[in-house]
């Protein structure tokens, strides 16, 4: 049986339903969220920054060695060494670019390269260590290893 005392529905008291759960003392979650997001925040554009401005150091230390010389410097493997300028284009299907030299076109040394950007150094005087290769076609063909500008 249902007396007056046990009713049904209960007013709620609207202030004690507004206020801060923690009762005024310390954050409440919705400050801790925001604050948690800003730092987190505030993390990530410091680490995008310092990751680009490490890559801008390492691209210009990088560039200027490029200038200089790039391969590897392992002179018992690639013994083999010419100078001359850089052009592009092999003769018929052995190697991808020549060093034009002294003495015409028969003086030519036709290369290849699995470790070194060639393409990065036509035009330039270069002097390049390799491996020399049997050739049908070109005098002298060669894998080259590292490259240096003059």
């Amino acid at each position: 049986m249902i007396t007056s005392d046990d009713t049904l529905i209960h007013n709620l008291d609207t202030k004690s339903a507004q206020s801060n759960p923690n009762n005024g003392e310390g954050f409440s979650y919705l400050q801790f969220a925001l604050i948690l997001i800003i730092v987190v925040g505030l993390g990530i554009a410091a680490g995008l920054g310092a990751t680009k401005l490490k890559k801008t150091k390492s691209s210009s230390t990088q560039n200027a060695k490029a200038e200089k010389s790039i391969g590897i410097s392992d002179k018992k493997t690639f013994k083999d060494n010419a100078e001359g300028v850089l052009k592009e284009g092999g003769v018929d299907g052995e190697g991808n670019f020549h060093l034009e030299r002294t003495g015409g076109e028969s003086q030519n040394v036709y290369l290849t390269s699995t470790t070194v950007d060639l393409s990065k150094y036509i035009g330039k005087k270069v002097r390049v260590w390799g491996q020399t290769f049997q050739a049908e076609k070109a005098g002298w063909l060669m894998d080259v290893g590292l490259v240096e500008v003059l």
